[in-house]
């Protein structure tokens, strides 16, 4: 896998790019990543619970995002981490939709508005 370009902004060094509004005097570490190990895993649905100490976020994949389930959705990511790191990425996240938005317009997350009436399903248009 290429190195990876987006990083919490405490650790990136392109936070230059990530974070405009950042003192020009805060300390900046350029932690070096290497993610040829790391696992890609394509998730649909998210879950946010957590404890007073730590975040968990639980990653799934939604079979049927419409309607009811007869069996629970599986998760099959878990990621823990403290508040302060997901302050941090939650920045990142932000100015990552925020240059996506500029460039290609406004994210709809209501799947009713995006829904195109009398939209023929892929599998039938071809």
């Amino acid at each position: 896998m290429p190195q990876s370009t987006t990083s919490l902004p405490q650790t990136a060094p392109e936070e230059k790019e990530l974070t405009s509004a950042a003192p020009k005097s805060a300390p900046r570490s350029g932690v070096r990543v290497d993610d040829s190990h790391a696992a890609a895993a394509y998730a649909n649905f998210c879950r946010v619970t957590g404890t007073p100490e730590e975040m968990i976020l639980d990653f799934g994949l939604n079979a049927q995002p419409f309607g009811t389930h007869a069996e629970p959705l599986p998760i099959n990511q878990r990621i823990v981490m403290n508040f302060y790191t997901a302050k941090r990425m939650l920045h990142a996240l932000q100015v990552t939709l925020q240059r996506h938005e500029a460039a290609f317009g406004a994210l709809e997350t209501d799947v009713q508005k995006r829904v195109v009436p009398g939209a023929k399903p892929r599998s039938e248009v071809a």
